[in-house]
C-alpha cells in the first residue's frame, strides 16, 4: 500500500469515527431520532468539500462535524440544527445554491444555511461599514430563527479552539472579534460555559505568558482549595444527607480570564484574588413547583452553620437574569475566616445555566419551554430590532450600541403600579424612560426614585421605584447623549437629534434661498461657499444648520461678502491655484479622511519593533504600552501604523469592527530608551513618607522623576508619580521596592 492511499485510510476513519461520536451523541439527548437526515447531510456534506484541507491539514468536513456536534452535546439542539451545522459552509465554499439545500432537505434547513451564509464571516469582512453590515444581517436573521446565531457561535468557538493554526495578526484579530462580540453574545443567550471557553480562548492567544501563569498558580494552589472546599463542605453535606436531598456539590473555580480581570481592573496580584473558589450545590427536587422553596430550605440549612455576608445575597430565583440565568448565591463565611460564594439551583437551573434557554426555546425539537423564556428572548430580539430601525453613521459605534445591549449585568426596578423591570446596571432614570417608550423618554423632565426628586442623570439601584415626569414642551438634549448608558436609550436619542438637525437644515436652507432672492443674487455654490468662509464653517450643511437654528442670523456683512465688497477668508491668490500640493493635516481627525494611500507591509510576520524604527509607529496615549507589555500594531487609512497594548479598549474596538488592519508586534528593545509610566501609590500617611518615596526613586534607582502629586485625607495619602523606564521590568522593580516600605499598602501601575 503506497503512502497516499494509507494518509486517504487513515482520514477515511477520522472523518467517520467524528461522525459516528456525533450520531451517538444525538442518540443519547431527548431528541427525536432523526438519523437519516442527518445522515444525508453528512454524505452531502463530505462530497461537497471533498479534497479540501483546513490550515490544520486535517479534511475540511471535520469542521462542519465538529460545530454540528457543539450544537447538539454543548447546546442541546436537534437534527434540524445538526443538519444545518454540517452544511452551513456548502453554500459559501462551494457550487451547490440555497436552492438546492431547499430541494434536498427542506425549506426550514435551507433557510438557516441561507442565514448562515448571508453573514457568513461574522463581523469581519474587508471593511468596517461592510463588517457592521453583515453584523446587522446576523441579528436580524436572529429574528427569524435563533438556530443561526446558536450555529454561529458554535462555529465560532470550533474555530477558537483551532485558532493555533492561524498566523498571529488573525489570532488577535478573531480574539478580538470574539471577545467583543460573540462572548457577550453567548451570555446573553444563557450559553455560560461556552462565554467562558470563548473568552480563555481570547485570553490565551492574545496574552500567553499571563494565560500560562495563571494555570500554573492554579496547578501550584489546588491541594490547598481542595483542602478548604471539604471542609467547607463537610458540615454542609451532613446536614443535606438528614434533608434526605439527592443531589451534589463541586467546587466552581473561576476561570483564568475572569481571573486576569480581576487583576488588570483592581490592580492586584493572583494571590489577592480571594473568590477563585466557589461551592456549587445542585439538588434533584420531588416536584417541580417545589424547587425554589428547597433552595431557600438549603440555604437556611447552610446558613445555620456559617454566617451569611448580609449584602450579598442574590436571588435570581423569583427574578431570573434576562438570559433565563435562576440560581440563589449566598456568600458564606468560612471557620478560617474566608468568604465562599455558595450557588444553589436545580437539575432544571443548572441545565439552563449550561446550555441556555435558547436552546430550550419554541424551536426546539420535541420540547417545550415556559412563557417567561420566549417572552425575555422576544423582548431583547425586539430591542435589537429597533436598534437596527436607527443604523448609527459609524460602524464602530454601530458594534458599540450592540455590545451595550449585549452584557447582561441586571437590576430590577419597579414601576409606580410595582410591575417589575429588568435594566442593565449602572443605568440611569432617563435609560429606564426610554426603556418604557420612546415618546416617555423624550418627553421626561426628571424622575421620582422612592418618592424623591432625582435629574435623569441619577444612576438607579437594584429595588428602586421610579416614576418618570414628562412635560409635552420638553424636547430631546444634546447633553443627555453623556449619561445614557442602554443601547436603546442612545440610539433613540441620536436618531431623534438627527431627524431634528435634518428639519433645522431644510428650514435653513429655506431662510437662505429666500435671502438670496430678495437680494436678487444668484443661489449658486459660488456665493454659498463664500458665506462659508466668512462664518468660518467648513460645510455647507453645518450653514444651513446654523442658519436654521438662528445661531446665524444673515445681514448686511452678507450681502458686503456676496457683492465682493469685503475679501472673504480665503479669497486670496492661493484659492486659485488648486494644482498646489496641500500641506498634511496637523489634525488628527483630519487627518483620518484624507485619502488612503497603499502600504508595504507583510502582515503574516509581526512587527519587530527596535531601537532603530521605534520612531516609525505612534505609540499611543491611550493606553501607554512600554516594551514587556503585549501589544499590537493597527494600520489606519493613511498607512500609519499605531501599538497599542492588546487588552487597550481602544483596541478592543479596533479588533472587532477593522480586524483586518491588525498586525502581530513584538517588542525588541535593549534598556537604551526610556518610556513614560505612571505609578499609584495608597497608604497611611505619615512624616517623610514622600522623601522615602524619592530617595528610593532618585537616589537609589536613579531614576528620572517628572511628576508627583499626592493628597492626603484623614490619615489615609494617594499619589500618582510619572517617571520615565525602560520596561515592563523596571516598572515590576520599582512596584516591589516601594511595597517594602514602611506605611506603603498599594503600589500599582496605571495607564
Amino acid at each position: 500500500m503506497d503512502k497516499s492511499n494509507k494518509v486517504h485510510i487513515e482520514e477515511e476513519k477520522l472523518v467517520n469515527d467524528a461522525f459516528q461520536h456525533l450520531v451517538d451523541t444525538y442518540l443519547a439527548s431527548r431528541h427525536r431520532k432523526k438519523v437519516e437526515i442527518i445522515t444525508k447531510a453528512f454524505n452531502f456534506a463530505k462530497q461537497a468539500h471533498k479534497g479540501v484541507k483546513r490550515l490544520s491539514g486535517e479534511p475540511y468536513i471535520m469542521h462542519p462535524i465538529a460545530v454540528a456536534q457543539i450544537a447538539c452535546e454543548e447546546i442541546g439542539l436537534g437534527s434540524t440544527s445538526i443538519c444545518a451545522a454540517l452544511l452551513h459552509d456548502v453554500v459559501e465554499d462551494t457550487d451547490y445554491t440555497v436552492e438546492d439545500i431547499s430541494n434536498i432537505f427542506g425549506p426550514k434547513i435551507a433557510q438557516i444555511v441561507d442565514g448562515l451564509t448571508k453573514i457568513s464571516g461574522g463581523i469581519f469582512g474587508d471593511k468596517a461599514s461592510a463588517q457592521a453590515e453583515s453584523f446587522k444581517k446576523l441579528l436580524l436573521t436572529m429574528s427569524d430563527d435563533i438556530r443561526v446565531i446558536l450555529i454561529k457561535i458554535s462555529d465560532r468557538l470550533h474555530n477558537m479552539r483551532t485558532l493555533g493554526s492561524q498566523q498571529p495578526n488573525k489570532q488577535y484579530k478573531i480574539a478580538g472579534e470574539t471577545l467583543y462580540i460573540y462572548a457577550p453574545l453567548a451570555n446573553r443567550l444563557g450559553l455560560n460555559k461556552i462565554k467562558e471557553e470563548l473568552e480563555d480562548l481570547s485570553f490565551k492567544y492574545e496574552h500567553p505568558e499571563e494565560y500560562q501563569q495563571i494555570l500554573q498558580k492554579l496547578a501550584e494552589t489546588q491541594a490547598e482549595r481542595e483542602t478548604v472546599f471539604e471542609d467547607f463542605t463537610r458540615p454542609i453535606r451532613e446536614e443535606l444527607d438528614k434533608m434526605g436531598l439527592k443531589y451534589s456539590i463541586k467546587a466552581r473555580i473561576k476561570t483564568p480570564y475572569s481571573i486576569w480581570r480581576k487583576m488588570q481592573n483592581k490592580h492586584i496580584e493572583f494571590e489577592e484574588v480571594y473568590d477563585i473558589l466557589a461551592v456549587r450545590i445542585v439538588f434533584e427536587p420531588d416536584r417541580i413547583e417545589e424547587e425554589i422553596n428547597e433552595c431557600f430550605r438549603i440555604y437556611v440549612c447552610a446558613s445555620r452553620i456559617y454566617k451569611p455576608h448580609p449584602e450579598r445575597l442574590r436571588d435570581w430565583l423569583n427574578h431570573p437574569k434576562a438570559n433565563g440565568y435562576q440560581a440563589l448565591h449566598v456568600t458564606l463565611m468560612s471557620k478560617n475566616g474566608q468568604w465562599i460564594e455558595v450557588q444553589i439551583r436545580s437539575t432544571r437551573m443548572n441545565e439552563m445555566a449550561e446550555q441556555g434557554f435558547a436552546a430550550h426555546w419554541k424551536y426546539k425539537e420535541g420540547g417545550k419551554t415556559t412563557a417567561d423564556s420566549e417572552d425575555e428572548l422576544e423582548r431583547w430580539l425586539h430591542t435589537i430590532k429597533e436598534i437596527l430601525d436607527d443604523p448609527q453613521p459609524n460602524a464602530l459605534d454601530f458594534l458599540d450600541a450592540i455590545k451595550l445591549n449585549l452584557y447582561a449585568s441586571e437590576i430590577f426596578v419597579v414601576t409606580p403600579k410595582g410591575e417589575f423591570k429588568t435594566m442593565p446596571a449602572d443605568c440611569t432614570a432617563l435609560d429606564f424612560a426610554f426603556s418604557i417608550h420612546t415618546f416617555l423618554g423624550s418627553h421626561c423632565i426628571g424622575a421620582k426614585v422612592n418618592h424623591k426628586l432625582v435629574p435623569l442623570s441619577h444612576k438607579l439601584q437594584s429595588g428602586d421605584q421610579v416614576e418618570i415626569l414628562t412635560s409635552k414642551t420638553q424636547r430631546i438634549q444634546k447633553e443627555w447623549i453623556n449619561f445614557a448608558t442602554t443601547a436603546k436609550a442612545k440610539g433613540k436619542i441620536q436618531a431623534i437629534l438627527r431627524r431634528e438637525e435634518r428639519e433645522r437644515q431644510k428650514q435653513g436652507e429655506e431662510i437662505l434661498y429666500d435671502f438670496f432672492e430678495k437680494a436678487e443674487i444668484e443661489p449658486n455654490s459660488i456665493n454659498i461657499d463664500k458665506l462659508c468662509d466668512l462664518h468660518h464653517i467648513k460645510f455647507r450643511e453645518e450653514l444651513f444648520r446654523a442658519i436654521g437654528c438662528k445661531n446665524i442670523v444673515l445681514g448686511e456683512n452678507d450681502l458686503n461678502v456676496l457683492h465682493n465688497k469685503i475679501a472673504s477668508k480665503n479669497n486670496s491668490w492661493t484659492s486659485f491655484l488648486p494644482f498646489l500640493k496641500k500641506k498634511p493635516s496637523e489634525n488628527k481627525e483630519e487627518r483620518e479622511n484624507e485619502p488612503s494611500k497603499e502600504i508595504q507591509i507583510d502582515k503574516k510576520k509581526p512587527l519587530i519593533l527596535n531601537e532603530e524604527n521605534i520612531k516609525n509607529y505612534e505609540i499611543e496615549s491611550c493606553c501607554h504600552p512600554i516594551p514587556g507589555d503585549d501589544v499590537l500594531g493597527y494600520i489606519d487609512k493613511q498607512g500609519h501604523i499605531h501599538i497599542h497594548k492588546r487588552q487597550c479598549h481602544i483596541a478592543d474596538k479596533l479588533k472587532a469592527g477593522d480586524g483586518n488592519r491588525i498586525l502581530a508586534a513584538n517588542w525588541d528593545l535593549h534598556k537604551t530608551l526610556f518610556f513614560p509610566a505612571t505609578i499609584k501609590i495608597c497608604g497611611i500617611d505619615n512624616i517623610g513618607i514622600l522623601h522615602g518615596i524619592t530617595d528610593i526613586l532618585s537616589g537609589e534607582m536613579n531614576i528620572n522623576i517628572h511628576k508627583v502629586t499626592i493628597t492626603t485625607k484623614d490619615g489615609v495619602f494617594e499619589g500618582e508619580i510619572q517617571l520615565n523606564v525602560h520596561d515592563v521590568e523596571d516598572v515590576k522593580t520599582i512596584c516591589g521596592k516601594l511595597k517594602k516600605m514602611k506605611g506603603i499598602e498599594e503600589v500599582t501601575r496605571i495607564d
